[in-house]
């Protein structure tokens, strides 16, 4: 693992009348490409039947026209990208989810991580259910089927459901007749809330999907918040709200988010220029230029060179027609991939002292390269500065780190991770002001920082949990 990947990304709408509708959530997916890399799907509603395609793959690779044209026309459609946290890369895996069951059929879509997921599992299990994924996002379809054989509607069923569920969870959904957009009481995951001129309904795991499809960014689903959209309009349930103070991922703004989007009514670019300040302030340096590593620590490196007075500069070229590097099979194509995805401009580097930004240090293998390249492009000198603070804890919520040791700052100091990736100084930014970069300071989960969880977690919290169950 080189970097910190996020799960998911979720998207969904609802149209007054039938049209090619997969072609604007094929849209909305390739703005949220970023979220997930693995997997992707779209589920159709045409006229009370669902049909689904999903494969392997990014969106571009799964869908064509051809494909896309025979997941026919309708007025309501989900889709997803998927970056595995939960369960192996597996087309079984991909979503959205599809069940069919005895209200009809319910189409699912997932952006996060149960931490309860395993003791759920079993207790399914134990009376008698069938799992044919590995999923956590399974869990949570056979508890909707189940509550609503209980309950009078699709969302009374997901609201019951929500009374089990523990961790993060954005959700969008469709039965035959409504989408749903529903997100955990924590508010750990994004989910927002748009309108077409037209009057469509879109949901999403970020604004910059709504832009995408044209759509107006009205304001981020409340934690707890479910919103249906049906032919009746649009409304809210909030019984599952208010009950628990928020705690958005912290590092949706450092790194996950697209920085033109705005989460919790925080542009994610601003948020990211605010860790470069706090940087510059806690930890500066002489130098003669600011360079941020493509993309994530570039909008930090401008707010470094900003409040120091040091120019900023572009030193790292990244070519984007490379990806996925961190789903090579081996270290040593792993070290090829990077070498293919970035490259140096030597001349804004030779005989400088270099202030070198980037979002986090994971096992430190890529930034050991990255400062290899800039030396060998001629730097005098290299201070590497952090938009996060050391990675010392597993995230259970969504992301893919669950366990320590795949953590270099786990067991090793800060003057020690210096020497191992050979930069003359080495800054993290403090866990104080990562609290304040979406605002007011403690509405943000931080754990994998200072190991603050702010959920029940299972012992039996492993990516692969189910592979071998």
């Amino acid at each position: 693992m080189e970097k910190i990947h996020e799960e998911c990304g979720v998207f969904g709408i609802r149209q007054k009348e039938k049209t090619s509708i997969a072609h604007s959530v094929c849209i909305g997916l390739t703005a949220l490409q970023h979220r997930g890399q693995e997997a992707a799907g779209i589920a159709v509603n045409e006229d009370r039947v669902i049909r689904y395609h999903k494969g392997l793959g990014l969106v571009h690779e799964v869908f064509d026209e051809s494909s896309l044209s025979e997941l026919g026309c309708g007025n309501i459609a989900v889709g997803h990208v998927r970056y595995s946290t939960s369960g192996s890369n597996s087309v079984i895996n991909a979503q959205p989810m599809v069940v069919r069951h005895v209200k009809g059929q319910l189409a699912l879509c997932h952006n996060g991580n149960l931490t309860n997921s395993y003791e759920l599992r079993r207790r399914l299990e134990l009376s008698g259910c069938i799992f044919q994924s590995s999923s956590d996002t399974e869990v949570i379809s056979y508890l909707i089927t189940r509550n609503r054989l209980q309950t009078p509607s699709i969302e009374a069923a997901v609201e019951k459901t929500m009374t089990e569920l523990q961790g993060a969870y954005s959700l969008v959904m469709m039965s035959p007749a409504k989408l749903l957009a529903v997100r955990d009481p924590l508010g750990l995951r994004p989910l927002c809330y748009g309108k077409t001129e037209d009057g469509s309904c879109v949901f999403a795991s970020e604004s910059c999907a709504l832009d995408a499809v044209g759509a107006r960014h009205i304001r981020e689903l409340e934690p707890g918040e479910i919103m249906i959209a049906d032919e009746d309009g649009i409304r809210s349930i909030l019984t599952c709200s208010g009950k628990k103070e928020r705690r958005i991922c912290v590092f949706e703004y450092i790194y996950f988010a697209r920085p033109d989007s705005v989460i919790e009514d925080v542009s994610v670019h601003s948020a990211r220029k605010r860790a470069g300040t706090f940087l510059a302030q806690e930890h500066p340096v002489d130098a003669d230029v600011v360079i941020g590593v493509p993309d994530s620590g570039i909008d930090a490196a401008l707010g470094y060179a900003e409040e120091s007075g040091i120019p900023y500069g572009v030193g790292l070229v990244k070519n984007k027609y490379i990806g996925r590097t961190f789903i090579a099979p081996d270290q040593s194509l792993r070290k090829d991939l990077v070498r293919q995805k970035l490259n140096t401009i030597a001349s804004a580097l030779r005989g400088k002292r270099i202030v070198l930004i980037d979002d986090s240090i994971v096992r430190g293998t890529t930034s050991a390269y990255i400062v290899k390249l800039i030396r060998a492009a001629g730097a005098k000198e290299v201070h590497m500065r952090i938009s996060a603070p050391p990675f010392l804890y597993p995230c259970y919520y969504g992301t893919d780190i669950d366990s320590k040791n795949s953590l270099i700052a786990n067991g090793h100091s800060v003057e020690e991770i210096a020497e191992m990736i050979d930069v003359d100084s080495l800054g993290f930014l403090s866990v104080k002001n990562v609290m304040r970069l979406a605002g007011d300071e403690g509405k943000v989960c931080a754990a994998c920082f200072n190991g603050d969880y702010p959920t029940y977690v299972s012992e039996h919290s492993e990516k692969e949990r189910f592979e071998t169950v």
